[in-house]
């Protein structure tokens, strides 16, 4: 039986697409809707979950290619206004895009299930690490591996920047855009004000009418108006399971900006105002998120753990990413109509922009980290030139970029 990879990316069913699915998705939608499409959307996040390294930006760039040059179930156009539309929300940029795409997949079965079972794999993982960190107070040695891995990281993310350009960066205000985010980003200006900045600016010089001008000023207080939710909404100290969840809940729900914004939110809840973690442990708990596969806000399910044992990390988890399947499934049919209106079009291709200024920002910050030396340097190079000139799988060269690492750490001693 053929697996779900080798599958043709729209076969017919009967000749008809299936009712509701069309209606639903509207100019999305290329043809009938595949058999089976449900177990294509499990089977791809849940590999997704156990081989997406090195946060948002190369999870993003691993369902491009899979989503977009592989079995093609968006174009490049609809995939980019997908990221633009997971940027106008709060929460894990990776995981809204695999909710995202699993709903135009599958509908409500993949909605669920593409981003439970991206979430999964991370959970697994983290949930085994905090045990042993409870148990021995010490993290598994995991730079031998990350060694190898990073390179291979850069290079995907930076393929991805390098194809997502055409689609994203279509005017020289676009491109405008893009830089001068991706130089403020550099220079430590909140990335939360990035990209709505980005969306007003290309809003405000594309309006030629008062009503457009209005709009920017109506959009303007969206961000204010999120203000209140970010207060603290518990004020004791002692643990229980529902103040945990709740705080989580909170976290998940104003959230822009990823990891390091994450980072923030986890010190001033969990060490100052409820002092359930020391400062070591956040950060400890901040460093499991980054060297495991899926989601870097499964960080949630270590903290968790160290407060609740295995029910405080599954609240935790429960927690943070419930809002992202509330948000995409309520944004989500309205992204074919929010392109074809011209003010909220406008608003799209900004955020996009500024989405592609803030993923170059952040290679250049990985890159610091992962090429240290000449080897990593070579194997970023190497990589980036098969991804360039081959359609291999970058699976394939994330397990051969962590099996350098193992080799020249034991060449070395």
């Amino acid at each position: 039986m053929a697996s779900p990879e080798s599958r043709a990316p729209g076969p017919e069913h009967d000749g008809e697409p299936r009712a509701g699915f069309q209606s639903r998705l509207g100019p999305w939608t290329s043809g009938p809707l595949p058999h089976d499409t449900v177990g294509e959307v499990a089977w791809l996040f849940l590999k997704l979950g156990c081989t997406a390294f090195g946060g948002p930006a190369a999870h993003i760039a691993l369902m491009r290619r899979e989503v977009v040059q592989r079995r093609k179930w968006v174009t490049e156009a609809q995939f980019v206004d997908l990221l633009g539309a997971t940027n106008l929300i709060p929460g894990p940029n990776s995981t809204e895009m695999a909710i995202h795409l699993g709903y135009l997949r599958a509908g409500w079965p993949g909605l669920i299930l593409g981003g439970a079972l991206f979430i999964l794999p991370a959970l697994l993982v983290v949930l085994a690490i905090a045990w042993a960190y409870v148990t021995y107070r010490t993290l598994p040695a995991v730079g031998w591996l990350l060694y190898g891995i990073k390179p291979v990281v850069i290079a995907v993310v930076l393929q991805a920047l390098w194809s997502l350009r055409a689609a994203a960066l279509r005017s020289p205000l676009l491109w405008g855009v893009a830089l001068g985010t991706f130089a403020l980003e550099l220079l430590g200006v909140s990335e939360l004000l990035l990209l709505f900045g980005g969306a007003l600016l290309v809003l405000a010089l594309r309006a030629l009418s008062g009503r457009g001008l209005r709009a920017v000023l109506g959009l303007s207080l969206l961000l204010p108006a999120t203000a209140p939710l970010a207060a603290p909404l518990l004020a004791t100290t002692p643990y229980s399971a529902w103040t945990l969840f709740l705080t989580f809940l909170k976290i998940g729900a104003v959230l822009y900006g990823g990891g390091y914004v994450l980072l923030a939110f986890l010190r001033g809840d969990f060490v100052e105002r409820l002092g359930w973690l020391s400062e070591q442990q956040l950060l400890d708990a901040v460093a499991v998120g980054q060297f495991t596969p899926g989601p870097l806000f499964t960080t949630a399910t270590f903290v968790g753990y160290l407060v609740g044992g295995v029910w405080g990390g599954l609240v935790a988890t429960l927690g943070i990413f419930l809002p992202s399947f509330i948000f995409v499934a309520l944004t989500n049919p309205f992204i074919p109509r929010l392109r074809a209106f011209g003010p909220t079009a406008a608003l799209l291709d900004g955020v996009n922009a500024a989405a592609l200024g803030l993923m170059a920002a952040v290679t250049v910050e990985l890159a610091r980290a992962a090429l240290v030396d000449a080897i990593s340097a070579v194997v970023a190079l190497a990589a980036l030139l098969v991804l360039l000139r081959t359609n291999v799988n970058s699976v394939w060269l994330i397990l051969g970029g962590g099996l350098v690492g193992v080799a020249t750490r034991l060449a070395l001693g």
